[in-house]
C-alpha cells in the first residue's frame, strides 16, 4: 500500500504541482487549502507525512503544528515549507518537532530525498517500538493464593483457544495485562495486540477508526485489521455507540470486517479478548449494551480478583513493585518491614493494582531508610506528611501542637501502635505485651484509630 502524505498549503498551483509530482512517484495524495482543511483532512484518514506551509491566511503552520504537539497529535513527520523563511523559524518548527524545514521555491530532488528518509525513520520507530514490546513480555501475575493460581491456570486454558474470553473485575486490578500473558502464552503471540479503548475513540471518527475506511483517496485500515492474525483486546465495550455495537456485532457473527464506505468484506482473523470494571448485566438490562453483542463476547468468562479479597499475596506484589521501579528509575531498593507488610494487608484497595502501584513509587522516590516501617506507609496510605511539625522534647516523637488535644492524643496513640506493630514484626500477641493491653481493649483501640489488622498474626 502506497504511503500517504497530506499536503497543506494555501497557494492552489503548489498544491496541484505537489499532488501530481508526488502521485507520480507512487504516494497517496491529499490536499486542504488552510489549516481548517487541514484538521479535517487529518481527522479524515491516517496520513503518513504531512507537507505544511508556514504562511497561511487563517491560521499559520507554525501554530497548527503547536496545536498537533500540544495535542499529542505529533504522530507522524511533519515538513515545514516556506518561501519566507528565517533562521529562527526554522529553529521554532524543528523545536515544535518538525522533521525538516524546505525553502520555496522548492527543490523537487530534496523535497523527495526528505519525504522518503521521513517516513523510513517513522517506520523504524515504529519498528523498535513493536521489539521493545516483544522483548518486554507481560510478567506472570503474581500471588500463592488460591484466587491467583485459580486465575493463572484458567487463563493458561483458555490461552490456547480462539473463542472470546471476557475478563471481569473492578478497575486497576490490570485486565490488559492478564489479556496480554493469555496472548504471549497462545499460538498467536508472534502476531499484533491490538489495544482498543472503546471511550477514548472519537465519536465522529469511530466506525472509521474501528473497522477501517475506503474514499478516492485510497483505502486505510482499522484497528480491528491492524490485530491482522493476532489479539484484539476490547476495554468497556459498553461505552461504544448503539450504531458500533450492533456493526460490531455483526463483524463478530460473520467474522467479516465491512470498511466504511467499501463493498467488499474483509475477514476478521483476529482473536477477541474484552474486559469490562462494569456490571454488564446492569448494563443490558439498562440497554446500554446489546444484549446479543454480550452474549458474543461472554462466550469464556473470566473473573479478575480484587486486591482486598488475595491480601496474602500483597507483600509478594508491593516488593515485586519496588524492584521493578527501583531498577527502572535507579533508585535504592527498599524493603517492606513486617509490619509494613501487615498494614499493607489491612488497607482495602479501591484503586487495586493501579493504587498499589503508585503507592510503591511514592516510597521508593520519597523514603530514605532501608526499610520501609508500618509507620512511613499508613502515612504514605492516608496521604498525611510523614513528618508531625513539632518534636516532644527528649523523645524523638513528633506531634503537630497546633491541633486539638483530642486529635493530638489520637495522633501519639497510632504513632505509639504503628511504631510497636513494626517492633512486634505484625504479631498482635507482642504488640499486646508492648503496649501492655489486654486484647480485646487493644483491638477496639486499633479500631477507632482506623487501624485494621486484618492478615496479621495473633501470636
Amino acid at each position: 500500500m502506497p504511503a500517504h502524505i497530506l499536503v497543506i498549503d494555501d497557494e492552489p498551483d503548489i498544491r496541484e504541482l505537489l499532488s501530481d509530482i508526488l502521485s507520480d512517484e507512487g504516494y497517496a495524495v491529499g490536499t486542504a487549502a488552510n489549516a481548517a482543511a487541514g484538521r479535517s483532512q487529518r481527522e479524515a484518514q491516517t496520513w503518513d507525512l504531512v507537507l505544511l506551509d508556514i504562511w497561511m491566511p487563517d491560521t499559520d503552520g507554525l501554530t497548527l503544528l503547536r496545536e498537533w504537539k500540544e495535542g499529542g497529535r505529533l504522530d507522524v513527520p511533519v515538513v515545514m515549507m516556506s518561501g519566507h523563511g528565517t533562521i529562527e523559524t526554522a529553529v521554532e518548527a524543528t523545536r515544535l518537532g518538525a522533521y525538516d524545514f524546505i525553502e520555496k521555491p522548492i527543490s523537487l530532488a530534496k523535497l523527495l530525498i526528505t519525504i522518503e528518509r521521513a517516513i523510513e525513520a517513522q517506520r523504524l520507530r515504529s519498528d523498535n517500538q513493536a521489539l521493545r514490546l516483544a522483548l518486554s513480555p507481560a510478567a506472570a501475575p503474581l500471588g500463592d493464593s488460591t484466587a491467583m493460581r485459580t486465575l493463572r491456570s484458567q487463563l493458561e486454558r483458555l490461552a490456547q483457544h480462539d473463542a472470546p474470553v471476557l475478563l471481569r473485575g473492578e478497575a486497576g486490578t490490570g485486565k490488559e495485562t492478564l489479556a496480554r500473558w493469555m496472548h504471549q502464552l497462545g499460538p498467536r503471540c508472534d502476531q499484533p495486540f491490538v489495544t482498543v479503548a472503546a471511550g477514548a475513540i472519537a465519536e465522529e471518527r469511530a466506525a472509521a477508526t474501528l473497522f477501517g475506511e475506503e474514499s478516492e483517496q485510497g483505502a486505510v485500515a482499522g484497528l480491528l485489521e491492524h490485530a491482522e492474525s493476532g489479539t484484539l483486546y476490547l476495554d468497556e465495550v459498553a461505552e461504544l455507540s448503539a450504531e458500533l455495537q450492533l456493526r460490531l456485532s455483526s463483524v463478530l457473527e460473520r467474522r467479516e470486517i465491512l470498511r466504511v464506505g467499501a463493498r467488499q468484506p474483509i475477514p476478521l482473523r483476529a482473536r477477541i479478548i474484552a474486559a469490562s470494571a462494569k456490571d454488564l448485566d446492569e448494563e443490558v438490562a439498562s440497554g446500554r449494551l446489546r444484549e446479543a453483542l454480550f452474549y458474543q463476547l461472554n462466550v469464556l468468562p473470566v473473573s479478575v480478583p480484587a486486591l482486598r479479597e488475595r491480601p496474602d499475596d500483597l507483600p509478594l506484589q508491593a516488593q515485586s513493585l519496588l524492584e521493578n521501579f527501583a531498577q527502572r528509575d535507579r533508585l535504592p531498593l527498599r524493603q517492606l518491614s513486617l509490619g509494613a507488610q501487615t498494614r499493607l494487608k489491612a488497607h482495602l484497595w479501591p484503586g487495586n493494582l493501579r493504587e498499589l502501584r503508585g503507592l510503591m513509587q511514592r516510597l521508593l522516590v520519597l523514603g530514605g531508610e532501608t526499610e520501609i516501617g508500618a509507620l512511613e506507609l499508613d502515612h504514605a496510605l492516608s496521604g498525611t506528611r510523614t513528618s508531625p511539625v513539632n518534636p516532644v522534647a527528649g523523645s524523638g516523637l513528633q506531634i503537630d501542637l497546633n491541633q486539638p488535644l483530642r486529635e493530638a492524643r489520637d495522633q501519639f496513640e497510632r504513632t505509639y501502635l504503628l511504631h510497636w506493630l513494626d517492633e512486634s514484626e505484625g504479631s498482635v500477641g507482642k504488640l499486646a505485651k508492648a503496649a501492655g493491653m489486654e486484647r480485646t481493649h487493644l483491638y477496639r483501640k486499633l479500631r477507632d484509630l482506623g487501624i485494621d489488622l486484618r492478615g496479621a498474626r495473633d501470636n
